[in-house]
């Protein structure tokens, strides 16, 4: 049964909350706008420099008094609306569902285990932090509506184009090769001016052996014949990515910007995932000024979904409905008509440093929600392809500061592709958390800047953020004859011990995504898994 797209039970509910927010819009812009207008990213002020401007006191003066000024002529209409919108969000589900309708059923399924037995599929992660302008200029980043259309239009591109496998038979016999150089032509230029790619076909539509057949690329320096782990930095998101977990998706114009661009390829979107203002005690801890910040985006089908809010958020996180997002999606069907299905869980944990004691008490909700949405919601007549978590954990596994939530028993029922112990990475890993202050520098503020930045350790330390030290101890890092990897806490886990015992899997390749270089102080990850389903019966 199709989720319905409405969070409301009926028309009326969803028309009263419309008109509340119209109500209250006008009043947030203004103060959005008011605290804009006096704070400038390192780009903006890098250009005023360069084009000798000086008129920028002058903008931040009469810019500040006028939105005071609209700001309060606007709070009257604001609190009217609040009254409107408030009661509502007790009755109301915590996302919208929007579902574009295929040509045909087929379109939105996969048959490769119908006809062959196996199947590949693709899951990424990005933390975009799509705040309100304001407040996304804190961390250096401006331009909240722009930035979230070019980042739609930029992972469209990158999953929609053609995927060509290049391999590497030694580390040292040749340069870096990565499809993303050699197939397309990309953009060079800073966030902006990325060109529209039209969208192509569901791949998951080309027969088994098309979708299988997705190539990797295996970076010269990168492939590590004792790992058992292929493993790329991309200039482009990977081709044919199946399900897309976005965080900090916080601003609701920017995320109807997302699924514009997002929907042509993927079908079934998941936004403004959350709850609201006061909630039961039990389920949110203070007032929610926004909500969870996750978004899901599948080519398949959502047939069941459920979020949970963390009730134990606080400081500024406290602020926002952080939680954890549980999905059951269609697949399609196996050789003998079964039904098969994957479920996907997407989260974004605490945020301060030095409180791991509450990401660790989050990690325990997760697993036990995890627990609970599966054992409801799983049916006796179905095979379970995947099972995968992943988000934005805040945390790392190298940062003595983070040694609490490296030895969380999740990580022995979830594998994390690049970790080979706690707190102790692969050597091949990146981190994915990037200094905020260096975000334009030219060595990073393109997709191929970014590549070869990360691909060069001397210069990936200038930009990827170190380890955290325990509190009052000094910091070694890193230990002698280990690379210097930085902070990596965005994941993508996968777990084996849920799935139908007919199905093996294995990793096909873990991507670190350069594509959203100069829109977000996150890098991207992606993991793609192949996995076989057994034709004969284990019952």
């Amino acid at each position: 049964m199709a989720l319905p797209a409405s969070p409301f039970p009926n028309g009326c509910a969803a028309g009263i909350h419309a008109v509340g927010w119209v109500l209250i819009l006008p009043c947030f812009w203004f103060l959005d706008r008011l605290i804009a207008v006096c704070k400038s990213t390192t780009l903006e002020r890098t250009q005023r420099l360069e084009q000798e401007c000086y008129l920028h006191p002058l903008k931040v003066f009469f810019g500040s008094i006028t939105f005071f000024i609209l700001f309060l002529l606007t709070t009257p209409f604001a609190f009217l609306g609040f009254l409107l919108w408030a009661p509502l969000q007790a009755c109301r589900r915590p996302f919208y569902y929007h579902r574009e309708t295929p040509a045909s059923l087929e379109q939105e399924t996969h048959r490769g285990f119908e006809l062959t037995g196996k199947a590949s599929f693709g899951f990424a992660s990005a933390n975009l932090c799509l705040l309100p302008d304001s407040l996304a200029r804190f961390n250096n980043l401006g331009d909240t509506q722009r930035r979230a259309a070019v980042i739609g239009e930029r992972i469209v591109q990158g999953v929609c184009r053609p995927h060509i496998r290049i391999f590497v038979d030694s580390p040292s016999s040749c340069g870096t090769l990565s499809p993303s150089n050699s197939m397309l032509p990309t953009s060079s230029s800073t966030y902006g001016a990325t060109d529209r790619q039209p969208p192509t076909p569901n791949s998951n539509q080309q027969g088994p052996e098309s979708h299988r057949s997705a190539p990797r690329a295996l970076l010269s320096q990168g492939l590590r014949q004792q790992d058992d782990v292929p493993w790329e930095v991309s200039s482009l998101f990977p081709a044919n990515v199946d399900i897309l977990c976005l965080e900090e998706v916080f601003d609701k114009r920017a995320a109807q910007k997302l699924t514009d661009e997002l929907k042509p390829v993927f079908g079934h979107i998941l936004y403004d995932v959350g709850v609201y203002a006061c909630q039961p005690p039990c389920a949110c801890n203070s007032f929610k000024f926004f909500n969870s910040g996750l978004f899901v985006a599948s080519r398949f089908p959502v047939l069941e979904a459920e979020y949970n809010c963390f009730p134990n958020s606080r400081g500024e996180d406290a602020l926002a409905a952080k939680g954890l997002l549980c999905t059951k999606l269609l697949i399609g069907h196996n050789q003998k008509q079964k039904k098969v299905v994957g479920f996907f869980n997407c989260t974004h944990l605490h945020a301060p440093e030095g409180e791991g004691e509450i990401r660790c008490e989050q990690l325990n909700m997760v697993t036990k929600w995890i627990g609970d949405f599966q054992s409801v919601h799983r049916q006796h007549d179905e095979e379970v392809a995947f099972d995968v978590l992943c988000g934005d954990f805040n945390f790392d596994n190298c940062s003595p500061d983070d040694n609490l939530e490296q030895n969380h028993c999740l990580f022995s029922e979830y594998r994390d592709p690049c970790r080979a112990g706690p707190g102790k990475e692969k050597p091949w890993v990146i981190g994915t958390l990037l200094e905020q202050p260096t975000l334009y520098d030219e060595d990073i503020n393109t997709p191929e800047g970014l590549q070869r930045t990360l691909e060069s350790e001397d210069l990936r330390k200038q930009y990827v953020s170190p380890p955290v030290p325990a509190a009052g101890l000094p910091l070694v890092y890193p230990e002698n004859g280990q690379p210097w990897i930085g902070r990596r806490i965005d994941y993508i886990l996968y777990r084996e011990s849920s799935v139908s015992s007919r199905c093996r899997t294995e990793i096909e390749e873990m991507t670190f995504i350069t594509h959203l270089a100069g829109l977000t102080d996150h890098i991207p990850v992606g993991l793609r898994l192949n996995i076989v389903m057994d034709s004969v019966s284990n019952e």
